[in-house]
């Protein structure tokens, strides 16, 4: 049965349309948009909740904001700009999905995100999960002071706390503190190896920002300046995202978006200092562990790290730093990949938004892109991807497992503790444990 046509009226004004074009000047004009489909091809969410991109943009073009408004689909797109690097024409869709979020009552946009957005701004911290700063302190201390009693060989670990002139601030996405504070242990380990400089701060230490998500601009902006307040305070050099995608984007990207005074301070991501340290020597990495056993790793772009910001030459990071560890020969990349690579669904706050049938069917494509690779494992610097990827390994019997880039290099240097192996499988619970 054929569709009924639209039927649009010439005196209709598009208020939404008015917004777009006073915040894309150069992009405004959206019948640029050559109805080619690249944007939708590409993507993931396409056919969820009957929308796709190329069908988004032409309804915000033809002025139609009572059909945009309160359409869950824009909780569904994870604004990873695949569309936008595919459009020929560069039209930014994503903004328009985070301008239609807006339309959106505060109050009515999804729980889990907002929630964890409030939660956030209950205390200095940051942290998504509302953990107070002497909370974040007796972790830290508290688990540094087990290592050095149980850990032979490291009774001077260092895990800073307000360290003024420290090189590196560091940043801490909340679940490790919260849920599991023996994966915060390999990434001390290696910055201890690497002879970094670095602190944590009791202000602004989370790792993350779910007011991004939201589409609340006024406190995407207060926990951006709140953390990169914190790192002034304390004259660090440089702005250390640990391994949160969204995270490194949001301070990055809120840093540019709202003129947050931190010319002082440049932002960077961990991986191009694990590659860094591994080039100069610093951590001396094996792959030798792996030379018999041949197991097969790939990898996720994440989109907040690659695509959004620092583009293929992090991506090329992240390929040397895994690649050192296990084995050129041991790595098979997913297709496409890099800038090209195809979003997870973990990102644009999906796994908060409570729609976890379509997040599911998301993340499909996904699935079959690591299935493709025959790979185990799965090595990402990304918290999101991880819980996403990790979930779409049980949900379709996938059986290959996901780990963070920390867990992965520690134990190739031979410093992974028995009890910081949660998420490898039982084929290297007990390779290369330390003496």
């Amino acid at each position: 049965m054929a569709e009924a046509a639209i039927r649009i009226s010439k005196e209709k004004k598009s208020i939404f349309m008015d917004t777009v074009k006073e915040i894309l000047p150069d992009k405004g004009n959206l019948n640029l948009c050559l109805t080619c489909g690249l944007c939708s091809s590409g993507c993931p969410a396409t056919g969820l909740e009957n929308m796709d991109p190329r069908k988004f943009l032409r309804m915000a073009a033809l002025g139609l904001d009572d059909e945009i408004t309160m359409h869950p689909w824009v909780w569904l797109c994870t604004m990873c700009e695949r569309c936008l690097y595919a459009c020929p024409m560069k039209i930014n869709i994503p903004r328009l999905v985070y301008e239609a979020r807006k339309l959106w009552p505060r109050e009515k946009r999804p729980k889990g995100i907002l929630g964890s957005c409030d939660m956030a701004l209950r205390n200095m911290s940051c942290s998504a999960m509302g953990t107070p700063e002497e909370d974040f302190r007796f972790v830290v201390n508290d688990l540094l002071e087990e290592v050095r009693a149980n850990q032979p060989g490291w009774e001077n670990l260092q895990a800073p706390i307000d360290k003024q002139g420290a090189h590196f601030f560091l940043s801490q996405n909340s679940r490790e503190p919260v849920t599991e504070p023996e994966e915060m242990v390999p990434l001390w380990k290696i910055l201890h190896l690497a002879g970094a400089d670095w602190t944590y701060s009791c202000t602004g230490w989370g790792g993350e920002n779910y007011c991004m998500f939201l589409a609340d601009d006024e406190n995407w902006k207060k926990i951006a300046e709140t953390t990169l307040q914190a790192a002034r305070d304390l004259e660090c050099r440089y702005y250390l995202n640990t391994e949160c995608g969204h995270a490194t984007y949001s301070v990055w990207m809120g840093q540019k978006r709202y003129g947050i005074k931190a010319d002082d301070i440049e932002i960077v991501p961990i991986v191009r200092y694990y590659a860094k340290w591994i080039r100069e020597g610093k951590l001396k990495v094996s792959s030798d562990w792996n030379k018999d056993r041949k197991i097969i790793f790939t990898t996720q772009d994440p989109c907040q790290q690659i695509r959004k910001s620092f583009g293929d030459p992090l991506a090329d990071d992240l390929r040397f730093v895994i690649k050192s560890c296990v084995g050129e020969e041991n790595f098979v990349d997913v297709y496409p990949n890099k800038s090209n690579n195809y979003c997870c669904g973990g990102g644009g706050g999906f796994l908060q938004s409570g729609y976890t049938e379509q997040r599911l069917k998301y993340g499909k494509m996904k699935f079959d892109q690591v299935m493709a690779t025959r790979a185990k494992y799965v090595a990402v610097p990304c918290h999101n991807c991880h819980a996403q990827i990790h979930e779409l390994s049980g949900h379709f019997e996938g059986e290959f497992h996901v780990i963070h880039l920390w867990t992965l290099i520690a134990l190739s240097l031979g410093v992974l503790a028995e009890n910081e192996r949660a998420y490898l499988g039982p084929d290297l619970q007990e390779v290369n444990l330390p003496n």
